[in-house]
């Protein structure tokens, strides 16, 4: 099967970590609960591609990655998960998700590909996740689901050097449709910081999610 990422792909998202790829066309977009947000103009979309950085307290790297990359967990804690689950089509695995939106929007829906690597570089253990959107013909679109076909997410977990992970996100989607302004800055704003508490959260929870799985 053809590798879906590349080394320097992964090599990339860690060292966002040590120096922040910001300058240039990307500009500080906001900062809130410790987690600054920074953001480009992408034109031919008319949209943003974010990068994120912050720190979840008291949880590992390790630990958060496993959290981050188990799907069945994820329906438990992630409100807005509708439907969630990795299947092999035809040979190639890809996960589907849908995600809720709030009326009166169409709920969207994405197919993509995933890749973990847990790196070591320098003696420093460094989890890198990235994913992005795949054409998988097997996978129909629903009535009234929008499919989003253009998605990438990458993610750097570290530790802090004390108990906790510093992350790095860089992610963009296109939902597609008519989606409002507003929307999109409160999903970037609050949404983002939103999440990793809930991620964190998540962490807290999840020795007592996997005893009780058992």
């Amino acid at each position: 099967m053809a590798l879906q990422f590349t080394e320097q792909q992964f090599q990339e998202a860690w060292r966002e970590l040590d120096e922040p790829q910001v300058g240039g066309e990307w500009e500080f977009f906001t900062e809130t609960m410790g987690v600054k947000i920074y953001r480009r103009f992408i034109k031919e979309t008319g949209l943003y591609e974010y990068k994120v950085f912050g720190t979840l307290s008291a949880c590992s790297p390790e630990l958060c990655a496993d959290v981050y990359m188990d799907l069945a967990y994820r329906k438990q804690w992630d409100g807005y998960v509708k439907e969630l689950y990795e299947k092999d089509y035809s040979g190639q695995k890809a996960i589907y998700w849908e995600v809720k939106y709030p009326f009166p929007l169409s709920n969207r829906d994405y197919v993509y590909v995933r890749e973990r690597k847990d790196l070591e570089v320098n003696g420093r253990k460094i989890c890198v996740v990235l994913a992005k959107s795949s054409a998988v013909s097997q996978c129909p679109e629903k009535a009234g689901v929008i499919r989003v076909n253009d998605y990438k997410q990458s993610v750097a977990l570290e530790s802090d050097g004390s108990n906790g992970t510093k992350v790095f996100m860089n992610y963009f989607d296109n939902p597609g449709g008519k989606i409002p302004t507003w929307l999109v800055n409160w999903a970037a704003k609050s949404g983002v910081p939103a999440f990793l508490t809930d991620m964190q959260k998540a962490c807290n929870s999840y020795a007592n999610y996997c005893k009780n799985r058992k």
